[in-house]
């Protein structure tokens, strides 16, 4: 489903806004966009938050039945 790869990117992109913010103090969304309490910064930081919130429904969905071809 489209929604889940675009939610696994924008959750991507957090953990890795997350690391250069424990790593080097350097927030690249902030930087990008004009401070971290600009408009669109938490316009992304939302966004980030919401898809996370999605990727939790990944825990408990089913599997698909995986084929025996060989």
């Amino acid at each position: 489903m489209i929604l889940d790869k675009i939610a696994l990117a924008l959750v991507i992109i957090g953990g890795l806004n997350w690391g250069s913010v424990g790593l080097f103090q350097f927030d690249l969304v902030a930087f990008a966009f004009g401070g971290s309490a600009s408009m669109i910064s938490r316009v992304i930081y939302t966004l980030i938050g919401l898809a996370a919130v999605w990727c939790i429904s990944f825990l408990f969905r089913d599997k698909p039945a995986q084929s025996n071809k060989t």
